[in-house]
């Protein structure tokens, strides 16, 4: 018999958590045993009580809760750890989707031919509830930017309805760090990184509004899209990293360029003016890569990836310099001699920066992702 785990991340959810939890129930079936996990995360009002009155009433039913409120990633972690199914995946505590498409997206699990499978919101499906306009284009626009850093191509990145094998999740749950909605990217760019074997099945979706107690927001957007660079910029293809890469080493070159004009005119010899501004720029351009593009301590520790920054900071000094003095020598004013070696100094960074500094062992998927 199969094992389905379902965990239910619950915050104030009251009015719905019983109704969800009885309809889930109601998959169970001779060939599926089921198993749910609710994870209430300091609820105010009685969800706590009816997840406990629940799990009494059901023998399959759990619940843990969190002492202090910290998010839908966070209450998702605990619901993983506790989960003992064949395959786990994950249900709001709302009515806005329905339980029976599990039944679907388990087939190509149970055909052995997926690792994971994401419920879509947007794949074709006889009626659906229209959605707000705004609402549904920040979802898509955020999912066309994490297939762009991730190389998947899915049409809903945002969607509840993510169903794993347990290995699998069990493997990525401890690196899991987002605490509330950011996990939907920060999964996703997980599941890209492992290579795993993804599909979609169509899901239908009824959303409730914020009236009727939606939780995320245009913030959560926000932080979404940080996470889509944050957690798969590292291992985004080439051209991505490049056009993140030209922002940065842009910014730092501006801020060369400015720290240059800024202590020439303190008089400062030139060298030094040249040095000096370089080391300003390369401090900027460390703490843009580390919070931006590449992994932080992706190979070496912490004083390795210094190491490896001041080699890579003495050769494009090097190289810098030169670049800088052999211009003005040839007769280019200061400025535009230091822009043309930063344009210089953009390539030999970036190249130094991935494969010196943050370098990280390549993992081929091949074409079964």
């Amino acid at each position: 018999m199969t094992k389905l785990s379902l965990v239910i991340p619950c915050y104030n959810e009251e009015k719905t958590l019983r109704s969800i939890v009885e309809r889930v129930l109601g998959l169970k079936s001779e060939s599926l045993d089921l198993e749910v996990v609710i994870v209430d995360d300091c609820s105010k009002d009685a969800s706590l009580e009816i997840a406990r009155a629940l799990a009494i009433e059901y023998p399959c039913v759990k619940a843990f809760s969190h002492d202090v409120n910290s998010g839908k990633g966070a209450a998702l972690r605990t619901g993983f750890l506790a989960a003992t199914g064949d395959f786990v995946g994950i249900q709001d505590a709302d009515m806005e989707y329905t339980p029976e498409d599990y039944l679907s997206m388990l087939e190509p699990l149970l055909a052995g031919d997926a690792d994971v499978v994401y419920g879509s919101r947007y794949l074709k499906t006889e009626t659906r509830r229209v959605l707000p306009y705004w609402h549904s284009r920040m979802n898509q626009s955020l999912t066309a930017f994490s297939n762009m850093f991730t190389n998947l191509d899915i049409t809903d990145m945002e969607t509840c309805y993510k169903l794993f094998r347990r290995e699998v999740i069990r493997e990525i749950a401890p690196k899991l760090r987002e605490n509330r909605f950011g996990f939907e990217p920060e999964v996703t760019a997980h599941v890209a990184r492992g290579c795993y074997r993804v599909y979609e099945r169509a899901i239908d979706y009824s959303p409730r509004t914020f009236a009727e107690g939606k939780k995320i927001g245009w913030k959560d957007g926000v932080r979404a899209l940080y996470c889509v660079f944050h957690y798969g910029a590292s291992h985004a293809p080439l051209p991505m990293q490049l056009i993140l890469y030209f922002f940065i080493g842009g910014l730092s070159a501006v801020i060369n360029i400015v720290a240059f004009g800024a202590l020439s005119a303190l008089t400062l010899p030139f060298a030094a003016s040249i040095l000096g501004a370089f080391a300003v720029s390369a401090l900027a351009n460390y703490l843009m890569c580390i919070a931006i593009l590449f992994r932080h301590k992706a190979r070496w520790t912490s004083s390795g990836e210094l190491a490896a920054y001041l080699l890579t900071f003495l050769i494009m000094a090097t190289v810098d310099y030169y670049s800088t003095a052999f211009l003005v020598a040839a007769g280019t004013r200061p400025l535009y001699a230091k822009a043309l070696a930063s344009v210089i100094g953009f390539f030999g960074n970036f190249l130094l920066r991935k494969y010196l500094v943050f370098p990280e062992k390549k993992i081929s998927c091949g074409t079964g992702s």
